[in-house]
Protein backbone atom coordinates (compact mmCIF):
# COMPACT_ATOMS: atom_id res chain seq x y z
CA UNK A 1 0.00 0.00 0.00
CA UNK A 2 1.36 3.41 -0.94
CA UNK A 3 1.56 6.23 1.58
CA UNK A 4 -0.61 9.28 1.00
CA UNK A 5 0.92 12.68 0.27
CA UNK A 6 0.17 13.73 3.87
CA UNK A 7 1.99 10.74 5.37
CA UNK A 8 5.05 10.77 3.09
CA UNK A 9 7.36 7.88 2.37
CA UNK A 10 8.53 5.79 5.30
CA UNK A 11 11.20 3.14 4.76
CA UNK A 12 10.67 -0.33 6.22
CA UNK A 13 12.27 -0.67 9.66
CA UNK A 14 11.28 -4.30 10.19
CA UNK A 15 8.78 -3.42 12.91
CA UNK A 16 5.74 -2.84 10.71
CA UNK A 17 3.51 -5.06 8.60
CA UNK A 18 4.85 -6.66 5.46
CA UNK A 19 4.00 -4.21 2.70
CA UNK A 20 2.62 -5.79 -0.46
CA UNK A 21 4.33 -4.42 -3.56
CA UNK A 22 1.38 -4.20 -5.91
CA UNK A 23 2.75 -3.79 -9.44
CA UNK A 24 6.12 -2.63 -8.13
CA UNK A 25 4.72 0.57 -6.58
CA UNK A 26 6.74 0.16 -3.37
CA UNK A 27 9.94 -0.57 -5.32
CA UNK A 28 9.42 2.64 -7.32
CA UNK A 29 8.87 4.66 -4.13
CA UNK A 30 12.06 3.20 -2.62
CA UNK A 31 14.10 4.00 -5.75
CA UNK A 32 12.75 7.57 -5.79
CA UNK A 33 13.52 8.06 -2.09
CA UNK A 34 17.06 6.72 -2.51
CA UNK A 35 17.69 8.92 -5.54
CA UNK A 36 16.42 11.91 -3.55
CA UNK A 37 18.82 11.07 -0.73
CA UNK A 38 21.75 10.75 -3.13
CA UNK A 39 20.79 14.04 -4.83
CA UNK A 40 20.79 15.80 -1.45
CA UNK A 41 24.28 14.39 -0.86
CA UNK A 42 25.49 15.68 -4.26
CA UNK A 43 24.01 19.14 -3.71
CA UNK A 44 25.21 19.57 -0.12
CA UNK A 45 28.75 18.26 -0.75
CA UNK A 46 29.71 19.47 -4.26
CA UNK A 47 33.37 19.84 -3.25
CA UNK A 48 33.67 16.20 -2.15
CA UNK A 49 35.26 13.86 -4.76
CA UNK A 50 32.48 11.28 -4.11
CA UNK A 51 29.58 13.09 -2.43
CA UNK A 52 27.32 10.03 -2.62
CA UNK A 53 29.65 8.21 -0.21
CA UNK A 54 29.09 10.64 2.70
CA UNK A 55 25.80 10.93 4.61
CA UNK A 56 24.12 14.32 4.50
CA UNK A 57 23.56 16.17 7.77
CA UNK A 58 19.84 15.32 7.81
CA UNK A 59 20.71 11.61 7.60
CA UNK A 60 23.00 11.83 10.62
CA UNK A 61 20.22 13.63 12.52
CA UNK A 62 17.68 10.94 11.50
CA UNK A 63 19.82 7.81 11.25
CA UNK A 64 17.00 5.32 11.78
CA UNK A 65 15.18 6.56 8.68
CA UNK A 66 18.36 6.87 6.57
CA UNK A 67 19.71 3.43 7.51
CA UNK A 68 16.33 1.76 6.92
CA UNK A 69 16.11 3.42 3.49
CA UNK A 70 19.63 2.28 2.57
CA UNK A 71 18.88 -1.31 3.53
CA UNK A 72 15.49 -1.42 1.83
CA UNK A 73 16.91 0.15 -1.34
CA UNK A 74 19.67 -2.49 -1.41
CA UNK A 75 17.03 -5.19 -1.78
CA UNK A 76 17.69 -6.62 1.68
CA UNK A 77 14.53 -8.12 3.15
CA UNK A 78 12.95 -6.34 6.10
CA UNK A 79 11.45 -8.29 8.96
CA UNK A 80 7.77 -7.68 9.66
CA UNK A 81 5.25 -8.03 12.47
CA UNK A 82 1.63 -9.09 12.44
CA UNK A 83 -1.36 -7.36 14.04
CA UNK A 84 -0.64 -8.91 17.45
CA UNK A 85 3.01 -7.91 17.39
CA UNK A 86 4.26 -11.37 16.44
CA UNK A 87 7.18 -11.48 14.03
CA UNK A 88 5.97 -12.76 10.62
CA UNK A 89 8.99 -12.40 8.33
CA UNK A 90 12.76 -12.78 8.58
CA UNK A 91 14.93 -9.79 7.72
CA UNK A 92 16.60 -6.69 9.07
CA UNK A 93 15.16 -4.73 11.98
CA UNK A 94 16.39 -1.16 12.56
CA UNK A 95 15.83 0.44 15.97
CA UNK A 96 17.40 3.10 18.17
CA UNK A 97 20.95 2.29 19.23
CA UNK A 98 22.57 2.44 22.65
CA UNK A 99 24.43 5.70 21.97
CA UNK A 100 22.69 8.95 20.99
CA UNK A 101 22.60 9.29 17.20
CA UNK A 102 23.21 5.59 16.61
CA UNK A 103 20.95 2.82 15.38
CA UNK A 104 21.02 -0.91 15.93
CA UNK A 105 20.43 -3.35 13.08
CA UNK A 106 19.33 -6.85 14.03
CA UNK A 107 18.43 -9.89 11.95
CA UNK A 108 15.02 -10.96 13.22
CA UNK A 109 12.46 -13.58 12.31
CA UNK A 110 9.53 -15.57 13.63
CA UNK A 111 10.19 -18.24 16.26
CA UNK A 112 11.64 -21.33 14.58
CA UNK A 113 12.63 -19.42 11.42
CA UNK A 114 16.35 -20.00 11.91
CA UNK A 115 17.06 -16.26 11.75
CA UNK A 116 19.81 -16.64 14.36
CA UNK A 117 21.67 -19.13 12.15
CA UNK A 118 21.87 -16.75 9.19
CA UNK A 119 22.36 -13.51 11.09
CA UNK A 120 26.16 -13.19 10.81
CA UNK A 121 26.14 -13.48 7.02
CA UNK A 122 23.05 -11.28 6.67
CA UNK A 123 24.39 -8.57 8.99
CA UNK A 124 27.77 -8.63 7.24
CA UNK A 125 25.88 -7.91 4.01
CA UNK A 126 23.99 -5.07 5.72
CA UNK A 127 27.29 -3.63 6.99
CA UNK A 128 28.73 -3.71 3.47
CA UNK A 129 25.74 -1.76 2.11
CA UNK A 130 25.93 0.82 4.90
CA UNK A 131 29.71 1.30 4.73
CA UNK A 132 29.48 1.89 0.98
CA UNK A 133 27.13 4.77 1.79
CA UNK A 134 29.51 6.25 4.39
CA UNK A 135 28.11 4.83 7.62
CA UNK A 136 30.26 3.32 10.38
CA UNK A 137 28.81 -0.15 11.00
CA UNK A 138 30.33 -2.43 13.63
CA UNK A 139 29.26 -6.04 14.26
CA UNK A 140 28.78 -7.06 17.91
CA UNK A 141 27.58 -10.11 19.82
CA UNK A 142 24.98 -9.30 22.46
CA UNK A 143 22.82 -11.18 24.95
CA UNK A 144 22.09 -14.81 24.12
CA UNK A 145 25.04 -14.59 21.71
CA UNK A 146 22.89 -12.83 19.08
CA UNK A 147 24.76 -10.58 16.70
CA UNK A 148 23.79 -7.02 15.78
CA UNK A 149 25.23 -3.95 14.06
CA UNK A 150 25.76 -0.65 15.80
CA UNK A 151 25.59 2.04 13.09
CA UNK A 152 26.68 5.69 13.36
CA UNK A 153 27.47 8.55 11.05
CA UNK A 154 31.10 9.03 10.06
CA UNK A 155 33.52 10.48 12.65
CA UNK A 156 33.17 14.24 12.81
CA UNK A 157 29.47 14.12 11.89
CA UNK A 158 28.11 12.28 14.93
CA UNK A 159 25.73 14.07 17.25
Amino acid sequence: MSASRDEGFEPATGDGPAAPDAAGVRAGEVRAALEGMLQIRRVTRPEHPDPESVPASWEVRRPLRAVALALEASGTAASAVGPSGERTATGYRVCEGAAPGSVRVEWAGPPGSGAAHGEEEALTGCATVLRRLGWTALLYRGPRRRRFLEVEGPPGMRS
